[in-house]
Formats: structure tokens, C-alpha cells, sequence
């Protein structure tokens, strides 16, 4: 598990095309798991700032006592639709473990313009990213490519 900055630094060209696809909308998708096990998926907004991954969360919101108690994590950004010829833009998938930040400075700097009142922050360590794709012409085979923190970057092809 290595931080949004040590993953940057390690894989600079895969991270820029992971935030390209998450800076192009605001909201996301967030598993997270509940008290039994079973998946909880929510809405939310992941940021890139000061180089590293955050999450917020209103007080005693669901996904955020689903973190507390566990803090795996898995983000999926913005899917676009496939165009007439088959083409669309590529989805990114980031997973970890969220970090919550209780620092009354860190939490001062992030609250600045959000809602008055508490919430909740958290910094995402990755365990692994990816950035899937169609390829070829005519767009007819996936492309993965991925990292894991145990097995580095690797990339699949799918017909």
C-alpha cells in the first residue's frame, strides 16, 4: 500500500491517465463494505489535492462508518457511453484503504468553502489502479492496464 504521491512518483504516465478520466466529472462510485461483509455502493466525490487522493464524508453517513470499521475501498471514475463506431473513452479504477485525517490544520484547509459543520475526511493509500479501454480499428479488444502494489504494472488484452 503506498500513498497517491509514492504510486505518482513510481508510475507517473499511468496516474495522469487515471486523474484525467476522474477529472472529468465530479462524482463516483464507492464500494465499501458493511457490518456483514456484503458490498455498499455509494455516490461520492474523490479530490487530488496536495498530491494525494481524498475522500469527505458527512457525519455518520453509511460509507463513512462503513471506513471507520473498515477501511477498504474501492473508486470507480466517470464511465462515458461507446460512440456510432464502437469507440468511448477509457474508465479508471483506483483501490485501498481509507485514512482518516484528524488533524484540526488539514481539516481546517479542506473545509474552506464546504458546508459549515463537521465531517469526515479521509486520504486513500492505493493498493491498485487501472485504466481500462477499448483498442483497435474498429474498437473490437479491452485494454487493462494496471498496477498492484504486489505486482507492479501490467497490461491485458481482451477480445
Amino acid at each position: 500500500m503506498v500513498s497517491w504521491s509514492e504510486f505518482t512518483a513510481v508510475e507517473p504516465e499511468l496516474a495522469g491517465r487515471v486523474r484525467a478520466v476522474f477529472d472529468r466529472s465530479k462524482h463516483k462510485t464507492m464500494a465499501t463494505l458493511r457490518k456483514d461483509g456484503s458490498p455498499r455502493i455509494s455516490g461520492t466525490e474523490a479530490d487530488f489535492k496536495d498530491g494525494e487522493l481524498w475522500l469527505g464524508s458527512m457525519p455518520d453517513a453509511r460509507k463513512a462508518n462503513d471506513l471507520l470499521r473498515d477501511p477498504r475501498v474501492a473508486i470507480h471514475g466517470p464511465t462515458t457511453e461507446p460512440d456510432e463506431a464502437g469507440s468511448m473513452e477509457p474508465d479508471a479504477k483506483i483501490a485501498g484503504k481509507a485514512i482518516e485525517v484528524t488533524d484540526p490544520e488539514i481539516l481546517a484547509k479542506f473545509g474552506e468553502g464546504a458546508p459549515p459543520g463537521p465531517f469526515h475526511l479521509f486520504r486513500v493509500d492505493v493498493t491498485e489502479v487501472a485504466v481500462t479501454g477499448v483498442d483497435g480499428d474498429p474498437p473490437d479488444h479491452l485494454v487493462i492496464d494496471f498496477w498492484t502494489a504486489d505486482g507492479g504494472r501490467q497490461t491485458v488484452k481482451r477480445q
